[in-house]
């Protein structure tokens, strides 16, 4: 005999698809962000890789690349495109903004130190090819900028000026050793403080946040040297996810295609 009582199915987890620049990114702010979300509620997945300056990756290829990545992903595990919640892409923005003429020919030549970035210039010792790696990321971040979707899955990227380095560490030109040293502690100090990081990226003097849209803050750091400069707009997205800053979500680590 029936009852008659009627059992709620509970909605399946939605997927926060995020794409980061490299190993030391996923490092600092994989266990940072896991807080951001309820976890009965989102998985957490982050990938590495700049396809912004990617070989061959061209503002008429960018979208369908990231796009690629997410498809793979979603086929691996069984996903659908209704399974996501959002892509999110986080990139550096290493002076892609900057005038060709503060690209320059490297002062003192080092066998270890082939580009050193400032916030005034780029020393490089192949001037011509930081032009166009230049010239390639500022092209496809215009493109991406244009883009509010990736397979019908909302998108959105911001930026960490001139690294991630530089705006969590206020550090130019670390070691790869380095780095992950400072990824390591960044983790340690954070994971557990979601509330402190959110206050940090929104509050800071790096912060381009405040009086700022999304379109604006992209408007910054296109302008004059900002680009170099140590900046971010990330503070945006996290003012629209700190009511479920208390919570926590099982995340997985992936490694994009290079």
């Amino acid at each position: 005999m029936h009852s008659g009582r009627q059992v709620k199915a509970m909605p399946r987890k939605k997927v926060v698809f995020i794409i980061v620049e490299g190993p030391s990114d996923q490092e600092a702010l994989g266990a940072v962000l896991s807080n951001l979300y309820p976890s009965d509620q989102i998985y957490l997945h982050i990938v590495h890789g700049d396809i912004t300056t990617a070989r061959n990756i061209t503002a008429d290829k960018i979208v369908a690349e990231i796009g690629k990545m997410v498809k793979q992903y979603a086929a691996q595990n069984h996903f659908k495109k209704s399974d996501f919640k959002e892509i999110v892409h986080i990139t550096d923005t290493d002076g892609a903004f900057i005038s060709a003429e503060n690209v320059v020919e490297l002062l003192e030549r080092d066998a270890d130190e082939k580009v050193i970035y400032t916030t005034t210039e780029i020393q490089a010792e192949n001037v011509k090819s930081i032009r166009k790696r230049n010239e390639q990321k500022s092209s496809n971040l215009n493109k991406l900028l244009g883009c509010s979707q990736i397979w019908d899955i909302p998108y959105h990227v911001f930026y960490m000026s001139c690294n991630l380095d530089h705006v969590l560490h206020n550090k130019l030109g670390s070691t790869d050793e380095e780095k992950e040293q400072d990824a390591y502690v960044f983790a340690k100090k954070y994971h557990r403080a979601t509330k402190d990081f959110c206050d940090f990226m929104i509050h800071s003097d790096f912060s381009v946040v405040e009086n700022c849209d999304y379109r604006s803050s992209w408007n910054y750091i296109k302008e004059e040297l900002h680009s170099l400069e140590r900046h971010s707009n990330f503070g945006l997205y996290l003012q629209e996810n700190e009511k479920s800053s208390d919570k926590s979500v099982s995340y997985t680590h992936l490694r994009a295609h290079e």
